[in-house]
């Protein structure tokens, strides 16, 4: 057997129990892994019932170019599609999104505009905005619009909601998603409902998105937008598509929580699932105190872990935001198994014959150079060495004629393994500055000496 073209491989996803990082739980947990489409996502579902719903209508001409505003998940899908059926793609997306997904869309031949996130809706710089100004503009022009297009739930209605009916044989009791366009939870919810009208379903929301307020109170609460790490999820504003009459509950994810479990998916259950999957995985922790022995639940894993190398998958990433605690050395755990230690210094007026006194004095290889207190460049004894060569008459002249580019600065929580990325024969040693704003040296010795410590 053999498919006509990638889009008929969409769907048919599998449902994969989860058992280590939902053991407190009691019921079922399962995950229908969407990562297994083409474009690794749950998107390409509804991005080919766009675009064929779009044909029919004669919205969507041959020759045309699809627009539409995205995080990447659904452009993927529509890139795919637009591939296979002929269509020009432009894309507009914010600049919280991870670069692995605007570089995914570019590599279907997709163009990518990248916007502002702190900007409203409403703004002209806003990444629904331009989508819409290109729509107007560019001839023959069609924009998807997942936010508002009823064939996003529709797909949804018709494939996935049937997808888990039958592979749980009726037997799902719950329905756990990350709320963004809405299409999947509204979708899948309306099917499901329609066989079993007692199904909870169960909306994951993250701080800075309106939704869950909006639920509770009917109230449209701007005071409750602000800029949020995690991708996939929230909105600062109601899509036609999220069907709240739907939604039991929306539950709120904190951008720690749902980083740190789509990370745990990996390392846990060996699956390599986006952040939006973390969240749900998260949310559902905080709601599992309800869930009885006999319900059949259902997460839905959204997209694939390859769009979060950069980010959830990234150890000094999780650092930087105080998401990860000290597992591995760091710049600070480093400075501490060495101790307290004076770092020496050469002024760029210094000659090069003191520094090199200097240097062989306290039997040290390399030295920051500084001027008027502020670090702005380096000298090792190989520089000295290859200067004098060159020049013998140089031992005399200030330092600074002969020094290299400074050391690299990382912060306290830069891991070790960044810090041995940056160290090399070029550069030996890199500089951090600690709590107190002392600017400390580690060097290639204080790195070994750390490693080989118990």
């Amino acid at each position: 057997m053999w498919y006509n073209n990638i889009l008929e491989t969409i769907g048919n996803t599998p449902l994969v129990r989860l058992n280590k990082v939902t053991r407190r739980l009691k019921g079922t947990i399962l995950a229908k892994i969407e990562t297994s489409n083409p474009g690794n996502s749950i998107k390409d579902r509804m991005a080919v019932k766009m675009i064929e719903d779009a044909e029919k209508a004669g919205l969507l001409k041959p020759g045309g170019t699809i627009i539409e505003g995205t995080s990447g998940n659904t452009g993927m899908g529509l890139a795919i599609a637009a591939v296979v059926k002929g269509y020009r793609c432009i894309f507009t997306t914010t600049d919280k999104q991870s670069k692995e997904k605007i570089d995914a869309l570019r590599a279907f031949g997709a163009e990518v505009i990248v916007c502002p996130t702190n900007v409203d809706p409403e703004d002209p710089r806003s990444y629904y905005s331009v989508s819409s100004r290109l729509q107007k503009e560019i001839p023959n022009a069609w924009k998807a619009n997942q936010y508002d297009n009823p064939s996003n739930s529709l797909a949804h209605y018709e494939q996935t909601g049937p997808e888990i009916w039958a592979q749980t044989e009726g037997k799902i009791t719950h329905l756990v998603a990350g709320v963004g366009t809405g299409g999947t939870i509204s979708g899948a919810a309306k099917y499901l409902r329609e066989q079993n009208p007692e199904i909870k379903v169960w909306g994951i929301d993250t701080y800075g998105s309106v939704f869950k307020k909006y639920k509770e109170t009917g109230v449209f609460d701007k005071n409750e937008i602000y800029p949020y790490i995690t991708e996939g999820i929230g909105e600062d504003f109601l899509p036609e598509n999220v069907n709240f009459s739907l939604i039991d509950i929306f539950e709120k994810v904190t951008d720690k929580d749902a980083a740190l479990m789509t990370r745990d998916l990996a390392r846990k259950e060996g699956i390599f699932a986006g952040n939006s999957a973390g969240a749900a995985v998260a949310g559902l922790l905080q709601l599992g105190a309800s869930i009885k022995d006999d319900d059949v639940v259902v997460i839905i894993f959204h997209d694939h872990g390859s769009r979060y190398m950069g980010k959830m998958y990234n150890e000094d990433w999780l650092r930087e935001r105080g998401f990860l605690e000290d597992e591995k050395l760091t710049a600070r755990s480093i400075l501490k198994k060495r101790g307290e230690q004076a770092i020496v210094t050469a002024d760029v007026a210094q000659s090069v014959v003191e520094t090199f006194n200097l240097m062989k004095t306290l039997n040290i290889s390399q030295i920051p150079v500084t001027q008027q207190g502020m670090v702005v460049g380096k000298v090792t004894e190989s520089d000295i060495l290859s200067s004098l060569l060159e020049n013998p008459m140089l031992k005399s002249s200030p330092v600074e004629e002969i020094m290299t580019k400074p050391f690299p600065f990382v912060d306290l929580k830069t891991s070790i393994d960044k810090i041995s990325s940056f160290v090399n024969k070029d550069t030996q040693a890199v500089l951090v500055e600690d709590a107190y704003g002392k600017i400390n040296i580690i060097t290639q010795y204080d790195i070994i000496n750390a490693i080989s410590e118990p």
